[in-house]
């Protein structure tokens, strides 16, 4: 089953308008940003990508390690960046709302490019990968972490007990993505890990979601109210996943990535 194709205006709004509250909420997005960043390659770039920076958080943490480094801070969604700008603000630093699949850099341009939590909002891989074959200088590298198809498999199985609509964000298979790579993108490093976050109740769970922005983001998702007895019905659903300690888990699957330009290309 191919995910669902994400509505790119509606990605952008929804960071947009959850900026301000993203960084109260974003502990696994700075754990699983911080397990990328200790895998970064050695270089001494010149110029350094944060791509779908974010909130910069970790644009602040790029520039910390690359301090003679020109640092762009690219993200979709305008008001993340205004965010960062206002309370993150880079030395010799620029901000760039862009698309991923659309890279407004010059070919052969940049030797790192560092992506959190950023490229599953992509809906077209291929283009994606074509796009950081092209802005990086042979020999650069691009270091990733983005989300699999089972994350959030418990919140997505809990929908299903109540309605056949797409409820929860469908993220791409390690092979599609692999599959997605161009030739002149080596594949130096994958790995895989599973993050379990546990919640007292499902609220907090769903409260978070939103305020990082990463509700449904879907195309052709289900656009009628949800009906009371529907939410009675997945919230019960939920609680039949309450595990032995008492609490309800959310699975998070991550994929880790290092991509390497090849000399001859």
């Amino acid at each position: 089953m191919s995910p669902a194709q994400f509505d790119k205006q509606r990605v952008a709004a929804s960071f947009s308008r959850a900026a301000s509250s993203y960084d109260s909420v974003a502990q696994l997005q700075r754990d699983v940003g911080n397990a990328a960043l200790e895998q970064l390659p050695q270089l001494q770039p010149q110029r350094v990508v944060d791509l779908g920076s974010g909130t910069g958080y970790f644009s602040e943490r790029l520039q910390q390690q690359f301090p003679q480094s020109t640092l762009i801070s690219l993200d979709l969604a305008e008001g993340m960046l205004r965010y960062a700008r206002e309370h993150r603000p880079l030395r010799d630093g620029h901000y760039l709302c862009a698309d991923a699949e659309s890279l407004p850099l010059a070919d052969n341009s940049v030797e790192l490019i560092f992506s959190s939590l950023a490229i599953q909002w992509c809906s077209d891989y291929p283009k994606l990968f074509a796009e950081i074959g092209r802005v990086l200088k042979p020999g650069g590298c691009f270091l990733f972490a983005t989300l699999g198809p089972q994350t959030l498999h418990e919140l997505r199985q809990a929908w299903a007990a109540v309605d056949g609509y797409v409820h929860v964000n469908s993220f791409t298979p390690a092979d599609e993505l692999k599959q997605a790579l161009p030739d002149v993108l080596a594949l130096e490093r994958w790995q895989e890990e599973d993050r379990l976050l546990r919640y007292g109740q499902l609220k907090q769970l769903t409260d978070e979601l939103k305020g990082i922005g990463a509700h449904n983001m879907n195309q052709g998702q289900q656009h009628a109210l949800t009906g009371r007895q529907r939410i009675i019905g997945f919230k019960n659903a939920y609680e039949q996943q309450r595990m032995v300690d008492g609490s309800l888990p959310a699975t998070y699957e991550v994929f880790y990535g290092l991509l390497r330009k090849k000399n001859h290309g």
